[in-house]
C-alpha cells in the first residue's frame, strides 16, 4: 500500500455522526435552513436586491445581529460582497489612515498585514508577530491609528480576546470570521468587528458583515470625504450608504443572506450569543478533553486559555499520519477534518461551531479512536 492509499477500514454504525461535516469553512449548513430556502424560493430566488423581498432579508439580517450582540446605539451593521479578503482590501482604503498595527500569528492574520503592508498610500505597518500555537498582545502606540487582531485565528485554533490596548487611540479592527456567534464579545472592545458567514453563520462565502462602532463610522465618513480614491466595489462610504437602505452596492447571492438569517433566527430562538457559545464551550470541552487523555493526540494550542471554543487544532503523534486518519474517515462519510495546509502539521482541525451537534463530536472522538487502534495493529 502507497502512502496514498487509503486503508479500508469500516467505521460501524455507532460510530458515524449523525452529521459527518466537520470543515472549518465553509462550514456545516443545517439541513432546515435548506428546506426553508427550497420553500421560498419560488418568491424569493431570482428576485431583485433593490426590491421588498430581498431587503426585508437583509434589515432582518442588520436588526438580528444589532441584537445578537447587543449593540449600543450609534453602532451599525454594514454588509458588502466579497468576503473577509475583500474587506481587508476595503479597510486599507477607508479604515486606516495612515498607520496600522497588525498581530501576526497564523495565515489569515498575516494576510491582512500584508496587504497594509503592500499599499502604497499607507506607511509601513508595525506587525507583532509570535509563533503559531500562541498569540502576542496589541500595545498602545501613538503612531498608530488602527489595531487590527482576530478574534479567533483560523488556521492554528487560537482564540484572543478581544480589548482595546491600554491607552491606545485609534480604531480597533476585529477579524471575527470564524468567531462571530460562537465566541462572547464585549462591543465597547472593538470599533470594527467584521466576518463572512460561511462558518459560525452556517452559510456560503462571498459576503462580508462588519459590526461598526460609532468611531468606526465616524472613521469610514471622514476617509470618504477626505479626497482619497477608493475603488466603487471596495468604498466603505458606498457600502455605508447602501445598507443604511438595506440593500449592498451589487448583487449579492440571494442564498448566503437567507441561510445566514435563518441561522441567525435559530440561533436568537434558542437564546442568543450566550446559548451558542455555551453550546461552543461543551463542544471544546468534549474535544480537548479527548485529546488530553488521549495516549496518540494533543491540543496543539498548549495554553488553555488561548484555545479556540470553535476550531481545534489537535496534534497527533508521529506515529499516527494524521493525513491517514483523515482519509480513512472521508472515506466513512466524516469530511473535512485535515488540518490547514500551510501550517504542515500532523494534526486535526476540527469546526466545533454552533450548528455542529457536541454529540456528532463525540462520536467523532470515538471513531478517530478506532480508526487509529486498526491502523497501529
Amino acid at each position: 500500500m502507497t502512502s496514498h492509499d487509503t486503508p479500508n477500514i469500516k467505521l460501524p454504525a455507532e460510530l458515524r455522526p449523525a452529521d459527518g461535516r466537520f470543515g472549518s469553512g465553509p462550514s456545516k449548513v443545517r439541513g432546515e435552513a435548506v428546506a426553508a430556502l427550497a420553500a421560498a424560493a419560488p418568491t424569493y430566488l431570482g428576485t431583485s436586491h433593490r426590491r421588498a423581498g430581498v431587503r426585508s432579508v437583509v434589515r432582518r439580517l442588520r436588526e438580528g445581529l444589532t441584537q445578537l450582540f447587543r449593540l449600543p446605539g450609534g453602532y451599525e451593521v454594514l454588509l458588502g460582497n466579497g468576503g473577509p479578503t475583500a474587506f481587508w482590501d476595503a479597510a486599507v482604503f477607508g479604515l486606516i489612515e495612515r498607520r496600522s498595527q497588525h498581530l501576526s500569528f497564523g495565515e489569515f492574520s498575516s494576510k491582512f498585514a500584508a496587504v497594509a503592508a503592500a499599499a502604497p498610500h499607507l506607511e509601513d505597518p508595525e506587525i507583532i508577530e509570535s509563533a503559531p500555537g500562541t498569540h502576542p498582545e496589541p500595545v498602545a502606540n501613538p503612531d498608530v491609528d488602527a489595531y487590527a487582531f482576530p478574534h479567533s485565528e483560523t488556521s492554528t485554533g487560537v482564540a484572543m480576546e478581544v480589548r482595546r490596548p491600554d491607552g491606545a487611540e485609534g480604531v480597533v479592527l476585529v477579524d471575527a470570521t470564524s468567531a462571530a456567534a460562537g465566541l462572547r464579545v464585549d462591543p465597547a472592545q472593538f470599533d470594527v468587528y467584521y466576518f463572512a458567514p460561511q462558518k459560525a453563520f452556517s452559510s456560503d462565502g462571498g459576503l462580508w458583515v462588519a459590526l461598526c462602532s460609532p468611531a468606526g463610522v465616524e472613521r469610514i465618513e471622514r476617509i470618504g470625504a477626505s479626497g482619497r480614491w477608493q475603488p466603487p466595489s471596495l468604498s466603505l462610504p458606498i457600502a455605508l450608504e447602501n445598507s443604511r437602505l438595506d440593500q449592498t452596492y451589487n448583487t449579492p447571492a440571494l442564498a448566503t443572506l437567507f441561510l445566514m438569517v435563518h441561522q441567525l433566527d435559530w440561533i436568537s430562538g434558542n437564546g442568543g450569543l450566550e446559548w451558542s457559545a455555551a453550546r461552543c464551550d461543551r463542544s471544546a470541552e468534549i474535544v480537548y478533553g479527548w485529546a488530553e487523555a488521549s495516549d496518540y493526540a494533543s491540543p496543539f494550542v498548549a495554553d488553555k486559555g488561548d484555545r479556540s471554543h470553535v476550531v481545534a487544532t489537535i496534534d497527533l503523534d508521529p506515529s499516527v499520519e494524521a493525513t491517514t486518519v483523515s482519509r480513512v474517515l472521508r472515506a466513512n462519510g466524516i469530511v473535512d477534518t485535515e488540518s490547514y495546509r500551510k501550517l504542515g502539521r500532523n494534526q486535526l482541525r476540527l469546526a466545533m461551531y454552533p450548528a455542529i451537534e457536541p454529540d456528532d463530536l463525540a462520536t467523532l472522538t470515538r471513531a478517530v479512536d478506532y480508526v487509529v487502534e486498526r491502523l497501529r495493529a
